[in-house]
């Protein structure tokens, strides 16, 4: 448990009497059959009281007059899920919403079309939208329904939303694969990324020639427009939704620029708003170095063999920088590309165990088990196209942070010398947009004044949305109430039980926990 004193204690508006009576009831009166929640145990600050306006979290009403057209997609969605599969008792609809591009140079114009999936009977939409880099949102939503409650799939409909960019949504393809095998290709041992930043340069260039007008279209702020007119034609007067991760992001985009719309939202990591790339960055370095000794750690409790999980990591990035190994498919794997595999998989905690065995055939020579965790970025198909594409595009639209040369070689030697395993890694993701199109709108304002209470979960050890990222995000929010899962992995919903019926009584009973609530790992 980490110590009392690291608990967060922030002024946070006051909510509404009836949800913290409600709670109040629900934590203190008699046995409870909920999961353990470790509850904040620091005073709030005398100085917290607010005279902002309080806004109740709004009521669940169905839609009245929606005006999507949905169709039966099951077997379509079940062929793009592949494995690991999800119960039939699950079914699938799919629509398609049309938007606006709404590109910088052609504010309001141009067309643009939204990808989503439903499933689930409950009578209320909720919208879901996952990680850019992450599996597109209607398979996120899908996976996601198979670890919920029946009570979450009969009170809510979950609409996978595919943001733009990705999946199905007009993804964006315009890196050739040679130039995309490049971009990965920061070697952990590596002083400078002179070779990255010459990828991301001819990626950057291909990518103007190719997407024209929507190169610069592609970012949070646009895709939270997008959900605006998702919620229009799903017939509703709020907009109820899941987030996580960068999808988190573009819902907290949406209560900036929507505050009046917004409904019932639950913030599954949220991305550090820290203006200093280079910082967010190494705070990525440090949550991944941790992330790999939490895996360890759990690969030694079940009697694992890679031994130490630092060790091993460094040991196959030896051997591949001395002889470059090729899978059976004949990609070729560099330290590189086997870091961003490493780190995919410690994100993926229900797929730690496969993580373990990976790197000890990696140890040996066999690479291909490791590189199925670099499939989606490496491969590219009109059915699965790489996510490395829309992740650049969005990320480096969505910051305002170019490096030069030399601070890019400063970064990336301290980030490198401070985190031995993934320093370099992180830093290779700010070579990607040093020669990206400068962004020429000023950064979305923080904040989300006149919000109703939104809840924020954050996870001690995540390497994609490190806790004091998603802590500062959250403090930057007047409405937010947070809740904290102890363990690793990234995304708190599918992985504890305690936050899991946070959610539920959140989302479904209008019931928020105690601001600053530890759940325990």
């Amino acid at each position: 448990m980490r110590p009392a004193s690291t608990v967060r204690r922030r002024p946070r508006l006051i909510l509404m009497t009836t949800l913290v009576t409600a709670v109040l009831a629900g934590c203190t009166a008699g046995p409870s059959v909920r999961p353990a929640v470790i509850d904040n145990d620091g005073k709030p600050d005398p100085g917290g009281t607010t005279t902002a306006q309080q806004v109740p979290l709004p009521p669940l009403t169905e839609p009245r007059s929606p005006s999507i057209d949905w169709e039966d997609c099951d077997e379509a969605t079940r062929q793009r899920l592949g494995q690991p599969s999800v119960p039939d008792t699950l079914k699938f609809s799919c629509a398609r919403v049309p938007t606006t591009l709404d590109a910088p140079d052609l504010p309001g114009r141009g067309l643009s079309r939204l990808s989503v999936v439903k499933t689930g009977g409950g009578p209320i939409p909720l919208a879901v939208v996952n990680d850019v880099d992450g599996e597109p949102g209607s398979l996120y939503a899908a996976r996601l329904a198979a670890t919920l409650p029946p009570e979450f799939l009969q009170k809510f409909s979950l609409i996978g939303v595919d943001r733009r960019g990705t999946g199905t949504s007009a993804p964006v393809q315009c890196i050739p694969a040679e130039i995309r095998t490049d971009l990965l290709g920061g070697d952990p041992a590596a002083g400078d990324l002179e070779g990255v930043v010459d990828a991301a340069r001819r990626a950057g260039q291909q990518c103007a020639i190719e997407l024209d007008d929507s190169q610069v279209a592609m970012d949070s702020w646009r895709a939270a427009g997008d959900l605006e007119e998702l919620r229009k034609q799903l017939g509703l007067d709020k907009l109820h939704a899941l987030g996580r991760g960068d999808g988190s992001k573009v819902l907290a985009e949406y209560a900036v620029r929507f505050p009046a719309q917004v409904g019932r939202m639950m913030l599954d990591g949220l991305p550090d708003p820290a203006p200093d790339a280079a910082a967010v960055q190494e705070s990525v370095a440090a949550s991944a170095q941790a992330t790999l000794d939490a895996f360890g750690a759990d690969c030694i409790a079940r009697g694992c063999p890679i031994g130490d999980a630092r060790s091993a990591v460094t040991a196959v990035a030896d051997r591949l920088r001395s002889a470059p190994a090729t899978t059976t498919d004949g990609a070729q794997i560099t330290p590189g590309i086997a870091m961003y595999a490493i780190y995919s998989g410690l994100a993926q905690r229900s797929r730690w165990v496969e993580l373990a065995e990976a790197l000890k055939t990696a140890q040996t020579g066999d690479v291909t088990p490791l590189a199925t965790f670099a499939e989606p970025v490496l491969k590219d198909s009109r059915a699965r196209p790489s996510r490395l594409d829309g992740t650049i595009a969005t990320k480096c639209n969505d910051s305002a942070t170019r490096l030069s040369a030399e601070e890019l070689t400063r970064a990336t030697t301290t980030l490198r010398d401070k985190h031995p395993q993934f320093g370099v890694f992180a830093a290779q993701q700010l070579a990607w947009c040093s020669p990206w199109p400068v962004r020429r709108e000023p950064l979305p304002p923080a904040g989300a004044p006149g919000a109703p209470p939104i809840l924020v979960a954050g996870t001690a050890t995540d390497p994609v949305t490190p806790e004091q990222g998603t802590g500062r995000a959250a403090d930057q929010m007047p409405s937010a109430v947070t809740i904290t899962w102890q363990g690793a992995g990234h995304g708190a919903l599918s992985l504890s039980p305690c936050v899991a019926d946070a959610t539920r009584a959140f989302l479904i009973d209008g019931k928020a926990p105690v601001d600053g609530t530890l759940c325990p790992a």
